[in-house]
């Protein structure tokens, strides 16, 4: 006796064409082709979530230099300065507050200086 797998096997590519849902010319519906866009499209987005950590670093640090100019000290000197000081208190925290209250950024920069 014979058992064919098409029920199965059926099931199974409708999930990679759900997952392939948009993307361009015969990779939304050649299953071949999905399966293999999706691979592709799970790698891009593993090494992307970990890029975004550094872009979003790169902000806050353009950021804190932003904030920065108006007190006539380089972002490097005020990071020295910071950690001479003993404060920690991380490149986050400190764009979020050079962007939304500049008066408590004023007063860390003037107890590092």
């Amino acid at each position: 006796m014979r058992i064919k797998g098409g029920v199965v096997t059926k099931r199974r590519h409708k999930k990679i064409l759900e997952k392939a849902k948009g993307y361009r010319q015969s990779r939304s519906a050649n299953v071949r082709k999905a399966k293999e866009a999706i691979l592709h499209a799970g790698q891009y987005s593993f090494v992307h979530r970990r890029k975004k950590i550094g872009d979003f670093r790169r902000i806050w640090i353009r950021r804190i230099g932003i904030a920065l100019e108006q007190t006539e000290m380089s972002y490097s000197e005020f990071m020295n300065k910071l950690t001479v000081a003993n404060i920690e208190v991380n490149r986050k925290m400190l764009a979020e507050l050079a962007v939304t209250r500049p008066e408590a950024f004023k007063a860390i920069t003037e107890l590092v200086k």
